[in-house]
């Protein structure tokens, strides 16, 4: 595998750390994949398939394929890439040391599922990548630029863990304890909902005839029209559409003709409508009388 260990000017202390992966899956492997192409020592892996441990180890040279507890014993810095449901029972079955700190990847499973380790002196906390992992290959080329969210009670682990989001050339977000749920479902609004919002215009789409196909072609420009917008003028000043220039007739109009498709469909475009109101107050698009005026006819 290539390094980039040349090119960055890593900590004494992270550059000696012996880095290990427990759970070889596509986000275990993109994440030792890319820490190894920065120059860093990731040495160990474990993992229950085999073959998932091979795949991960066999392009980083001096990675060993081992027993959770042997990983344990020689690393010192632990990601456990494991699924949510078993970081805490895998945390647990093993014995940790003093001087070492253990990591979960996780967006949502708080930071204290990992009390085992701290009991045993451990340094304890959450390196989650706001990437997919898809395909670990291309999730490689993709991570450089993304925000990486870190959590850590320890001064010194969090300065490490801001080290490792620097030179995998990625944004850090520091998150305070307690928070990962709504971190993550933060997250969900702007990946997978965005899923449930195309799928009810596409629903629209073909009600006249058209294909899947035909409707992703005229909505997605329309869609990273936004984004753009967004990414330039904000939420509020960035939204698009009838709310943020006042056009109560228009939003009159898509009531009726959604109401045909049924009472969820047309809750569901109420409810985000309702959402759009206020920022287009805030942006001031719409007066305070005219807010009102969406309000009501919203509730109607």
């Amino acid at each position: 595998m290539s390094t980039l260990g040349s090119l960055l000017a890593w900590p004494d202390d992270v550059a000696a750390l012996r880095i290990g992966f427990m759970g070889a899956g596509r986000l275990g492997q993109a994440l030792a994949w890319s820490l190894a192409q920065a120059g860093l020592k990731v040495v160990a892996v474990s993992s229950r398939q085999e073959a998932h441990a091979l795949a991960l180890a066999s392009p980083i040279e001096g990675c060993a394929c081992m027993s959770p507890q042997a990983l344990a014993d020689a690393c010192d810095l632990v990601f456990l890439t494991t699924p949510d449901s078993v970081i805490g029972a895998t945390c647990d079955g093993l014995t940790w040391h003093a001087g070492q700190a253990v990591l979960h990847c996780s967006g949502v499973t708080e930071v204290g599922v990992l009390a085992h380790a701290l009991s045993q002196g451990a340094s304890i906390g959450g390196f989650h990548p706001m990437q997919t992992f898809g395909d670990p290959h291309a999730a490689v080329q993709s991570l450089p630029g993304c925000t990486i969210t870190v959590e850590a009670e320890q001064p010194e682990l969090m300065q490490s863990l801001l080290a490792l989001v620097d030179g995998l050339h990625c944004v850090p977000n520091r998150l305070p304890a307690g928070m990962r749920g709504r971190y993550h479902a933060a997250a969900g609004y702007t990946s997978q909902f965005i899923n449930a919002l195309f799928d009810q215009a596409v629903r629209l789409w073909q009600t006249w005839g058209a294909t899947e196909e035909e409707a992703l072609r005229a909505l997605l420009p329309l869609a990273q029209g936004t984004l753009s917008a967004i990414q330039s003028a904000g939420v509020a000043r960035g939204m698009p559409g009838p709310v943020s220039r006042g056009d109560l007739s228009s939003i009159d109009k898509h009531l009726s003709a959604i109401t045909p498709m049924g009472p969820q469909m047309l809750d569901f475009y109420k409810t985000l409508c309702s959402v759009t109101v206020p920022l287009a107050r805030q942006a001031g698009g719409i007066d305070e009388a005219q807010e009102q005026q969406f309000i009501d006819l919203l509730k109607a």
